[in-house]
């Protein structure tokens, strides 16, 4: 059995991703968290309970990638192309989806508590089975899938950022 370092597993995922995934059948874990994926086109990679936490794939290009199960609290998706990718079971509180396109995606039973959502392109994504969508953080200008594709108690025109949250208290009046 080969033991990578997580720079030779970078390298190896960007040039013999096939490799990499029958690598990945051997190992009881996989730890890649706080790796810089920034910028790699990557598909049909298996990263299945793979430990991904505080990773970056900011401006990447991922297709046909299989995050089933997978940690990836806090990790960056800004400005990444996302299409046909599975998140199933995933851990996404914290991760930073803004700007990307997240496009055909399952997120069936994915951890949303605190993801952020800002100006991202859900469009045609399965978010029905989707926890704690009500507890991500979105804008007027993220692009939501259709109706039928979201939670049935979730209604993303109620957008509020963190920075317009009020108190419900009637305001107070002062005599003097």
């Amino acid at each position: 059995m080969i033991d990578y370092t997580k720079e030779e597993l970078v390298e190896l995922l960007r040039k013999n991703p096939e490799r990499f995934n029958e690598w990945k059948v051997e190992q009881e874990e996989i730890d890649l968290s706080e790796v810089d994926f920034s910028g790699i086109n990557l598909s049909e990679i298996d990263f299945t309970d793979v430990d991904l936490n505080s990773s970056s794939f900011a401006d990447c290009s991922l297709s046909f990638v299989n995050f089933t199960n997978t940690d990836l609290n806090s990790v960056d998706f800004t400005r990444a192309r996302v299409l046909e990718c599975d998140f199933t079971d995933a851990l996404l509180t914290g991760a930073d989806c803004s700007y990307a396109e997240m496009t055909y995606c399952n997120f069936y039973d994915s951890d949303m508590a605190g993801a952020i959502l800002s100006e991202t392109d859900l469009s045609n994504s399965d978010l029905t089975g989707a926890l704690n969508l009500n507890a991500a953080r979105y804008d007027e200008d993220t692009i939501w899938p259709d109706d039928d594709m979201l939670p049935e108690d979730f209604d993303g025109a109620s957008h509020r950022d963190l920075s317009s949250l009020q108190d419900d208290e009637d305001e107070v009046s002062s005599d003097w």
